[in-house]
């Protein structure tokens, strides 16, 4: 299989829009959500708030591919 150049960097770009929606989302739940997420889940251990947090990055990810894909 052959990959084109054109193909390889629409790749490159769909994947750097697809990390910056990913930070972009996970800093707008950060400052809804009260306290701090990276803190509840890292240093205090909260598992339902990681499970939040990973429910919150699976929707943005089929959004996202949602969006690609067209």
């Amino acid at each position: 299989m052959v990959t084109t150049a054109s193909a390889l960097l629409n790749t490159l770009l769909y994947a750097g829009i697809g990390i910056a929606v990913f930070v972009i989302g996970f800093v707008i739940l950060d400052l809804l959500t009260p306290g701090k997420l990276w803190e509840e889940i890292n240093v205090k251990q909260n598992r339902a708030v990681a499970q939040f947090a990973g429910a919150v990055a699976i929707g943005l990810a089929i959004i996202v591919a949602a969006a690609i894909h067209g």
